[in-house]
């Protein structure tokens, strides 16, 4: 079908060109090089591309065609171009929708590797390739500029003095991760200027970054920063795209998220954190972008080489749809792979960042056949020198065929352990019937990530994220409550396994209160001493809540941002959550880095772990298929160690007993060959002053309904094994 044209394409300004010289095909995106700037941008199936100039106020001043074409790269120099020039591209191609081809050098676009994004999206029907509400609809063709309401792509100088910056290079068994919002976590903060509230300058304001460290946390998760889209229906309604899972920018911060005009200020903040010894993850969007369906708008890859950059249906006029969100990345394209890469060698090494956590991970391992381990994308992590050795946390589920990939990544990825939250959950709420998968879960999910080597700490263990109840809520709410989302509540996840305890949302009954309280103190302590790596909701230590908004993707208010003043009243909760991530970083019982297999050591007659009943029995099948079974005893011992090898802790036994029936349950604690008495290192329950200081193996311990406790017992003494005479290490 011939495009249909509305009005005539935006005028040419009329300013003499600048001088243009070939350049060169590498790096991509806009390059200086204190003389001038390199522009690079790839299109297979482009016939010319136009580099468009503005100036200050946004007015295109200049339009100059790339001059050489090399390997599928346009490209060309400015010799009078300089850091602080902005600039979009125009590509002229084919407009054939039904063949995958969408060019209309009508629509000004942003350059896939700008470092820096100018101004905000302004929605209008010129930003689309097509005639909005034409009969034809995506087949007619619009010839109204759009760069009046785009944003603008700008040089940058990269020059950044890091002084004594390191990386801190925290090992992933002491690893405690910490996900946060750069806009949340600062909104509310007394101690943060309002000027900076909501930025990475506000970040980096020392009594904010006193406090993350306090915790004991060792990473901080931030959701997505790169530059992204506020969806026009969500502004329809007064809201906004808070989270950030809409790209479109994969080398430019957020331009909200910046105090200060230049990215410099994002380095300052990784500074600051690596300072404080903590290292930097970011939450990255790479399976889609914002320029969704064939319906969506034309802001840069789409007008730059549709069929390149997207999976496409076998009707080429649609795209696969494995996101949800209407489009998808096409990595299996070796120029999109390099999009990908290039994005995170930059923000790993110009940036600084420590690692990556995946949105929709499986998408990018998903080829033309489905899901692969060895999938371009997973194996060029792997054998890449820079990224191989970042921290990579996969999302490991998405809405396509195959797409829930848990324990299914290859070695050197860690994932989002969604069966630890559910379970964990499940357990405490009393389900019957989920004792034996609790006790997978509190020893690292081998049956998901025991194999090829990869080791516990590849389960990300979580009970809250951003995407869901806060853990507050969790014990408050029965049921969500997303009415401010404008979708009559239907948006959201039901399955929450929640459990309100008798009143749903707030109450003054103080015994429904402390109950809530003792809950949320057994889900942080299932969270901090088990195996695996622990991922913590910011906020959760101190009982925030969302008022029972378990999808607030689109609530920047109130609703999201952190209440700093609930942290005070909380503080009990907040030291609860200090001591757990001390007692996990002080016993490396609590973080192995082998999985346990519960083998019999002849030698020392003691297996790695052993299962208790109340009774101070092992557990045997019928205890395990049990479904009225609510308690258990989880006996870990540092002497046996699969590799032989003495670490430090190995002198120690830890015994974590967890009850979350309705009835009390006295535990008869093991008596153990060599062994002093059992000492309580912490518990969720109300401290008994009764209860001696320590007990001896054989006697009882009472434990509350809806409690966990952590005991320990030293040996007396501890014998190395034959022929070992090495030193412990």
């Amino acid at each position: 079908m011939s495009p249909v044209p509305l009005t005539d394409a935006a005028p040419r300004p009329a300013h003499p060109p600048s001088r243009v010289r070939e350049g060169l095909p590498f790096p991509l995106g806009a390059t200086w090089d204190g003389l001038g700037v390199n522009f690079a941008l790839f299109s297979a199936h482009a016939t010319r591309v136009e580099l468009c100039l503005f100036d200050a106020d946004g007015r295109e001043t200049e339009r100059i065609a790339l001059p050489e074409y090399t390997d599928e790269v346009w490209h060309g120099y400015l010799p009078d171009a300089r850091p602080g020039q902005v600039y979009g591209y125009r590509v002229h191609g084919p407009y054939e929708p039904d063949a995958g081809h969408r060019f209309n050098p009508n629509k000004l676009l942003l350059d896939p590797y700008a470092k820096q994004i100018v101004g905000e999206l302004t929605w209008h029907d010129a930003l689309f390739g097509y005639v909005l509400g034409h009969k034809d609809a995506d087949l007619s063709f619009d010839k109204r500029d759009s760069a009046p309401y785009m944003p603008k792509s700008r040089v940058i100088d990269p020059v950044f003095t890091w002084g004594h910056d390191r990386h801190p290079r925290i090992g992933w068994d002491r690893t405690v991760i910490y996900e946060t919002h750069v806009r949340g976590y600062t909104m509310r903060h007394p101690r943060v200027p309002p000027r900076l509230r909501g930025c990475f300058s506000g970040l980096m304001v020392q009594e904010v970054v006193d406090y993350i460290r306090s915790l004991g946390v060792t990473a901080v998760e931030l959701m997505p920063i790169h530059a992204f889209v506020d969806d026009k229906h969500l502004l329809d309604l007064g809201l906004r795209n808070y989270w950030g899972y809409n790209s479109l920018g994969y080398f430019a911060p957020h331009p909200r998220y910046m105090a200060t005009p230049t990215v410099a200020e994002f380095k300052e903040m990784v500074a600051h954190f690596h300072e404080a010894e903590l290292e930097v993850l970011l939450d990255v969007v790479y399976n889609h972008t914002a320029e969704g369906n064939q319906l969506g708008p034309t802001l840069s890859l789409r007008g730059i080489d549709n069929a390149s950059y997207y999976r496409l249906a076998d009707d080429r006029r649609h795209y696969i749809n494995d996101t949800g969100t209407g489009n998808t990345l096409n990595l299996s394209h070796s120029r999109v792979l390099q999009l990908v890469t290039d994005s995170l060698r930059y923000w790993a090494t110009e940036m600084r960042v420590d690692g990556f956590r995946f949105d929709l991970a499986t998408i990018l391992g998903r080829e033309p056949h489905g899901f692969d381990q060895g999938g371009g994308f997973l194996d060029a992590c792997r054998q890449d020198p820079v990224l191989s050795q970042l921290k990579l946390i996969a999302e490991p589920w998405d809405l396509g065929p195959g797409g829930y990939q848990v324990g299914g990544f290859p070695p050197g990825w860690a994932e989002w352990n969604d069966r630890f939250r559910d379970t964990a959950r499940a357990f405490w709420r009393g389900d019957e019937g989920s004792l034996a998968d609790f006790a997978t879960r509190l020893t690292g999910s081998a049956d998901l990530f025991d194999r090829r080597g990869r080791r516990p700490f590849a389960s990300i263990n979580f009970v809250t994220a951003h995407d869901g109840f806060t853990l507050n809520d969790l014990v408050s709410y029965e049921h969500k409550h997303n009415e401010a989302n404008g979708e009559d509540n239907q948006d959201g996840s039901d399955h929450n396994l929640s459990w309100n305890h008798g009143v749903e949302g707030p109450t003054e009954n103080r015994t429904i209160d402390a109950l809530r309280r003792q809950q949320m103190r057994n889900l942080l302590a299932t969270l901090l001493l088990a195996q695996g790596t622990p991922m913590l909701l910011a906020g959760d230590e101190f009982a925030r809540t969302q008022l029972g908004n378990n999808n607030a993707y689109c609530q920047d208010n109130e609703i999201t941002w952190i209440d700093w003043q609930g942290a005070v009243q909380a503080a009990d909760l907040t030291d609860f959550v200090r001591r757990l991530i001390t007692l996990r970083q002080h016993y490396p019982l609590l973080r192995r880095g082998r999985f346990f297999k519960g083998l019999y050591d002849e030698e020392f007659e003691i297996r790695d772990v052993s299962w208790l009943t109340p009774e101070g029995e092992l557990m045997d099948e019928s205890h395990w298929h049990d479904p009225q079974r609510h308690a258990l005893g989880m006996l870990l011992d540092g002497r046996a160690q699969p590799t032989g090898l003495r670490r430090p802790g190995a002198e120690t036994t830890l015994l974590l007993l967890a009850n979350a029936g309705d009835e009390p349950v006295d535990f008869v604690l093991p008596a153990l060959p060599g062994h002093q008495s059992w000492k309580q290192l912490i518990t969720t329950g109300k401290i008994r002053r009764d209860l001696p200081r320590s007990l001896a193996g054989g006697e009882s311990l009472p434990l509350a309904p809806h409690a966990l406790t952590l005991m320990r017992s030293d040996h007396r003494t501890v014998r190395p094994r034959a022929g070992m005479d090495s030193p412990e290490i």
